[in-house]
């Protein structure tokens, strides 16, 4: 019978393993269809769903679940193919914040379309109602109730 380091072993093993794997097959469809990469896809995504689509970069670094060095050079990358802006903050001569474009946010609402179905092909199709749920209530429970994890929570 296997003892409970090894089952925690293996559950953790498995989810990441599961994870990275579906991250890279996100990040190869959103590439190949929309030539967009998972991470600007990210930054897209958090200046989507914040009010009047923008947010301050300090704010967004904060928000973002792949990366969290180099954002100033991400979002340079990102403000150079026109999907944001950049301007100062007035409260603080020092924040900036970014701001989704009009082509941003066609872009992201594509993408979202693309990525909706991907995650529908290599992650939901494989799981019962049941099991998305209770899933859900164990991430969550992990997520919620581990104080490590307060620093790399995201706007809730």
């Amino acid at each position: 019978m296997p003892t409970e380091d090894v089952i925690q072993g293996d559950a953790w093993e498995t989810t990441l393993r599961t994870v990275a794997g579906l991250l890279r097959v996100f990040e190869q469809t959103l590439q190949e269809e929309l030539d967009l990469p998972l991470a600007w896809f990210d930054v897209l995504t958090n200046l989507y769903a914040a009010p009047d689509n923008r947010m301050r970069m300090q704010t967004l670094a904060e928000s973002l679940i792949l990366t969290r060095s180099g954002v100033t050079r991400l979002v340079d990358r990102v403000e150079k193919a026109g999907l944001v802006t950049r301007e100062p903050a007035k409260e603080d001569r020092r924040g900036y914040y970014a701001i989704l474009t009009e082509q941003g946010r066609n872009l992201v609402e594509s993408a979202h379309e693309v990525h909706g179905k991907d995650i529908d092909e290599n992650f939901t199709r494989y799981l019962t109602d049941r099991e998305m749920k209770s899933l859900y209530r164990i991430m969550s429970k992990v997520w919620t109730g581990n104080p490590a994890l307060l620093g790399s929570r995201s706007q809730e």
